[in-house]
């Protein structure tokens, strides 16, 4: 055992931690941002042992209790727990320092590599990188398949409705949207006719102790986070203001049909439909931005999913990258002005994406306040997420073909890309590596055989 780890105490072997600044909490958020790797179980591994053990912020029950309300919501539930846990200490302003902060840094370098990338991709170094990365981001997701349906796939109905949505989108085409509608109603259906094949525990329980926390088990909730219809109210109406204005003044200056404008639309839809992480919207993303849209393209797309397997920050910020090459390609602002029209369209996405986290934070976080009990997922939900199964599978045969066919059936088998994929594979199921490092050595490996070949 690391001597180092923090260990349960008992509350007599402890003293309450001194109260916490809004300064220092601010200092907290930020270096989480720049740490937070690991996608969303990284993630809330580190805040678990940074608030939970190490600085007893918050006790392991009331962590708990907001991670579960945060698991049943659309959209990233590591930022949101951040979110939430900001809110409850410092209120409205911490709840919307602590989210902005697990993104910022993420947003920022993203933009960065994001140029790098559409300036400087042609070059035999980066090129040689990705063609490694690329092998290695379809292990990635077949891993993600896997890992969500250990999960999810229970018994036999959640099978069958995995099956079936991947049939849907792999030979139908059925939209994403869709999927998760028809999901829903079946998880519903089954509620009433099956209701033991669709109900599932929460995240965990709490079983822990590591000494008095500042938001203990029975410390009550202060006065900022209890029910009030008046605060509730106003939550609702500045949310719609924050989303209503900016898709006004995006209509008035390039109309419904622009760039920007769509892309605003677009990723509003994409941030209410992520039941089950980002893995399960990036289907729907690749169809809407690919397919429809056409703002970038297969290829593209995976780069811009490697680039946010290696960046800090929730996975969903690959949104970003959409939205930079989006707004490069299409040169929104004119020829002269590419990397402005870039950033501008990757900042715009990523508000369309998280904004409705945090309003479901600030909206929703005083009624879960107002009972301790730990939150069931619903069983539409559990339907989703079985659902979410087959539409990652989906998206890894798709990665598969571009990259293991890059010029289509028709054309060769690329035997480098197979081997690459096979080695990222054993080492993320056999050996359990990370992502970063997994993507590292496939990209050397990748840079290394384009140089000597």
């Amino acid at each position: 055992m690391n001597a180092d780890a923090p260990q349960p105490v008992t509350t007599q072997d402890a003293q309450l931690p001194p109260a916490v600044s809004f300064a220092e909490a601010f200092r907290f958020w930020l270096k989480l941002g720049f740490i937070s790797f690991g996608g969303p179980a990284g993630q809330i591994a580190i805040m678990h042992q940074e608030l939970v053990e190490r600085r007893r912020w918050i006790s392991e029950r009331r962590y708990l209790h907001a991670l579960n309300y945060c698991m049943v919501l659309p959209g990233p539930e590591a930022q949101q727990l951040a979110t939430y846990i900001g809110w409850l200490m410092h209120g409205t302003w911490g709840g919307i320092v602590a989210g902005t902060l697990f993104v910022l840094p993420s947003l920022v370098i993203l933009i960065a590599l994001s140029w790098l990338y559409v300036a400087f991709g042609d070059v035999p170094l980066v090129a040689g990188l990705f063609y490694g990365i690329k092998p290695a981001v379809t292990a990635i997701v077949v891993h993600a398949a896997h890992r969500i349906g250990s999960r999810a796939l229970k018994n036999a109905w959640l099978w069958v409705i995995a099956a079936v949505a991947f049939a849907a989108i792999f030979v139908l085409k059925v939209p994403f949207p869709a999927i998760v509608a028809a999901a829903a109603v079946a998880g519903y259906a089954g509620s009433r006719f099956a209701p033991d094949k669709f109900v599932t525990g929460g995240h965990g329980k709490a079983d822990k102790s590591f000494g008095p926390a500042l938001i203990d088990d029975d410390t009550p909730t202060p006065p900022h986070a209890r029910f009030r219809w008046s605060a509730l109210v106003r939550v609702v109406i500045v949310g719609m203001l924050l989303w209503f204005v900016p898709m006004a003044l995006l209509q008035g200056a390039f109309g419904w049909d622009g760039t920007l404008t769509q892309m605003g639309w677009f990723f509003t839809k994409a941030a209410l439909l992520t039941f089950g992480g980002a893995y399960a919207v990036l289907p729907y993303v690749y169809q809407g931005a690919v397919d429809h849209y056409a703002w970038l393209t297969a290829a593209q797309m995976i780069d811009g999913l490697a680039l946010g397997e290696t960046t800090p920050g929730p996975l969903i910020m690959v949104v970003a990258f959409v939205g930079f090459v989006g707004g490069y390609v299409q040169a929104v602002f004119g020829p002269d002005l590419l990397f402005a029209a870039g950033a501008v369209a990757a900042v715009l996405v990523t508000w369309f994406t998280f904004l409705p986290s945090f309003l479901f934070i600030l909206a929703g976080g005083p009624l879960i306040e107002s009972t301790h009990n730990e939150l069931k997922f619903t069983a539409p939900l559990t339907a989703i997420t079985a659902a979410v199964v087959g539409v990652v599978l989906n998206l890894a045969l798709f990665f598969g073909y571009h990259v293991l066919w890059p010029q289509g059936f028709a054309g060769r088998f690329d035997i480098i890309s197979a081997l690459l994929a096979l080695f990222a594979a054993v080492a993320l199921f056999r050996f359990k590596r990370n992502v970063i490092e997994v993507i590292a050595a496939c990209g050397t490996a990748g840079l290394l055989w384009t140089l000597l070949s």
